[in-house]
């Protein structure tokens, strides 16, 4: 750029230059990543997935589930087929043994989503894992690594512990330590234990003490500017001040549906996991063969799959029988844990102003338009149809009603001989030798 004596000649040569190189092509507004997320079971992998062939796009999983092999079922993973027809990244890529935290994912992510751009394709991340998706977008605490001498010594602290199953003896190690936030870790959650002493050990301070991305783009809007603000707007107010600060334009969209209809769809879905002799239960049953526990790491943590273990372990425990009341008492835990995992996800995302919320009840194909056409906007400024647009909250006293009055009804499992196939493949199944799929 030439530079002249005062305020506005540079000014006018660089926006000139600018502009031309913009016509060019050589400058390019910010490249564009699109996130679809929604509660389980709301439609959002199929979404996804036909997004991307009409964007000749790639799908990047942002589920905590789907990065371990052979846990298909109960993660709803997409089959072969479907990744065979469109790539798909960060899908069985771990062992079930191994802990994935939500650092590595925006490492994972973060690289993956620069590869498919520069490869000239659209990047679609897709799931519903709230934390991965939040630092995916606004980045990760600067916290440092561990050296290898403090994460060695830090596993022969704790492993004891682990290994006499003295969760609160550990937790109180860590307290002295200088991180007393770890109390409120889920019971038996090891990993995150020992990377919160880990933290503390490296820097002489807790993870709390480290500032984290998304808080600061929260305290510049203030409160009263995110209360204000058209929800499902676009170029306008929260979502500009947002993103104008990140280094990619995230469209971002939250798909689901009527909570009663929701509920209903998640209470099916996990009927049809049971199903068959390779479902949800053969996929626990390889779990325990592995030698893990019920909610011993972050596969076993997992919804479905903790359920499922403690009702294979306990029918262990008799011999490999099971009554049809031991079957329906685990099969409404999971349920329950399923339909309570999806009203926390929309609890988290209602408060993710980015997300601009969709009706999952609406016609795929319009859906599908309304993504395809904001993609391909040279503005931002316009606002989602109003037919395919949902509330946020519970507004109709009659929605709140019915929720209060919800009971599951199965399609499959309704009397007592209908679990008599599985009832019989826990009895043959329970009693032979460990053979692990993995």
């Amino acid at each position: 750029m030439i530079r002249f004596v005062g305020m506005t000649a540079p000014y006018i040569i660089e926006s000139g230059l600018v502009s031309l190189r913009r016509h060019c092509g050589t400058i390019s507004e910010k490249e564009k990543v699109i996130v679809i997320t929604g509660p389980t079971g709301s439609g959002k992998s199929k979404l996804a997935l036909e997004l991307a062939k009409r964007l000749n796009g790639e799908i990047i999983s942002a589920d905590s589930v789907q990065v371990y092999r052979g846990l298909d079922i109960g993660s709803a993973k997409p089959c072969l087929s479907q990744r065979k027809e469109v790539p798909h990244h960060l899908i069985d890529i771990l062992h079930p043994s191994q802990d994935y935290s939500v650092g590595q994912f925006y490492e994972d992510a973060r690289k993956t989503t620069r590869d498919i751009l520069d490869r000239g394709r659209v990047p679609i991340v897709a799931g519903g894992t709230g934390l991965y998706l939040r630092w995916f977008m606004y980045g990760k605490p600067d916290v440092p690594k561990a050296s290898r001498e403090i994460t060695s010594q830090v596993w022969d602290e704790l492993a004891l512990f682990q290994r006499d199953g003295d969760w609160d003896a550990a937790v109180q190690l860590v307290v002295k330590a200088g991180d007393p936030t770890v109390q409120s870790l889920a019971a038996n959650d090891w990993y995150r234990l020992r990377r919160r002493l880990e933290i503390v050990k490296s820097t002489g301070s807790p993870p709390s003490a480290f500032q984290v991305p998304y808080n600061s783009f929260k305290e510049q809007l203030g409160t009263s500017m995110a209360e204000s603000i058209d929800s499902n707007s676009f170029g306008h107010g929260l979502h500009e001040s947002k993103t104008a600060e990140l280094d990619y334009e995230f469209m971002c969209f939250f798909l689901s549906s009527k909570r009663i209809d929701l509920y209903r769809s998640i209470d099916f879905r996990c009927e049809d996991m049971l199903l068959g002799n390779d479902g949800l239960l053969s996929e626990a049953r390889g779990l325990l063969d592995l030698g893990l526990l019920p909610n011993s790491n972050s596969a076993t943590r997992a919804i479905g799959y903790r359920q499922a273990m403690d009702y294979l372990l306990k029918c262990k425990g008799q011999g490999g029988w099971s009554s049809p009341g031991d079957f329906y008492y685990f099969l409404s835990e999971f349920q329950k844990s399923s339909r309570n995992f999806a009203k926390r996800q929309m609890t988290w995302f209602r408060n993710e102003q980015i997300y601009h919320w969709i009706d999952a009840s609406r016609p795929l194909d319009k859906v599908l338009d309304f993504i395809y056409d904001s993609y391909h906007s040279e503005t931002r400024n316009f606002k989602m149809p109003e037919s395919l647009s949902m509330k946020r909250d519970l507004s109709s006293p009659r929605q709140i009603a019915e929720l209060k009055a919800y009971r599951p009804r199965n399609r499959h499992f309704v009397g007592r001989e209908d679990c008599n196939d599985i009832i019989e493949w826990v009895r043959t199944t329970m009693l032979q030798p460990t053979l692990s799929a993995f």
